[in-house]
């Protein structure tokens, strides 16, 4: 299966959007099975006339004349989470950045706090915007469409203690420092990281470190190596945390999977 990633064309949404994939029923004539692996990003399909069954670790797409549009939101799974896309199927999936999301929707945590993938129609115009977008059969004009949408919804995220925190995350300060920084206790910065987030500071920096080590394979000769460049304390430690995140061994996982893609990660045929 090929699947073009597209960057975000604006400046702007380049901030908050990692970028964003289609699928077209002229696409494919069979249907798909991959597998995607966690990930620290708040992830959207939405989905023209098909409906989807959301399990534990497994995600159906197939079609359906029961609703026009359809739309789930994924931003916590700690195990690889296998997608079956049964055509025809028209697809539009959009990778928020952390803290993105929250840039265009206000109300994030009452989603958060479902702790599932679920319906996701977060403004009074939602499908029907969508719907739009899905009828341009110019893929230009319709990235066109899809960017100017999300501009419009653009709100001011002006929690600038949150972004700090987040920052102190990914350079890898402990909770404990972090805590102290803000003359916050402990448990409050755990909260705080959840609310804005969706999930706890430790999730959060096992996904962020396995995603690092994917990137830094190829400049890395040995696993050894990947394992002390990634602050993992030992290679059991980082063997533990690849076969909770993908099922596999680090040295299984990099023969198996393509990791050559910028975000959606395959297994090789």
């Amino acid at each position: 299966m090929e699947v073009t990633f597209y960057l975000p064309q604006s400046d702007v949404l380049k901030k908050y959007i990692e970028g964003y994939y289609f699928f077209n029923e002229k696409d494919s004539k069979k249907s798909i099975k991959y597998w995607t692996f966690p990930n620290n990003f708040c992830i959207l399909s939405v989905n023209l006339n098909s409906s989807s069954n959301l399990y534990e670790n497994k995600i159906c797409t197939f079609p359906s004349t029961q609703s026009l549009i359809s739309s789930s939101l994924v931003y916590r799974y700690q195990t690889p989470i296998e997608i079956t896309i049964n055509p025809p199927i028209n697809e539009i999936t959009i990778y928020f950045k952390p803290l993105g999301l929250n840039n265009f929707v206000t109300n994030l945590n009452s989603f958060f706090n479902k702790k599932k993938s679920y319906q996701f129609s977060p403004f009074i115009n939602f499908e029907e915007e969508m719907l739009k977008i899905f009828n341009e059969v110019n893929r230009e004009k319709q990235i066109k469409q899809l960017e100017k949408f999300w501009l419009s919804k653009l709100i001011s995220y002006e929690n600038e203690m949150m972004t700090n925190i987040l920052l102190d995350v990914n350079n890898g300060e402990s909770v404990e420092r972090i805590a102290k920084k803000y003359n916050y206790s402990r448990q409050n910065i755990l909260k705080l990281f959840y609310t804005h987030l969706g999930k706890s500071i430790s999730e959060y920096k096992k996904i962020d470190r396995f995603k690092k080590a994917i990137y830094k394979k190829e400049n890395l000769k040995s696993l050894t190596e990947i394992t002390y460049e990634n602050e993992y304390y030992d290679q059991s430690h980082m063997i533990k945390d690849f076969k909770r995140l993908t099922s596999l061994k680090p040295s299984h996982f990099f023969k198996a999977v393509d990791t050559n893609k910028p975000t959606i990660w395959q297994f090789i045929n």
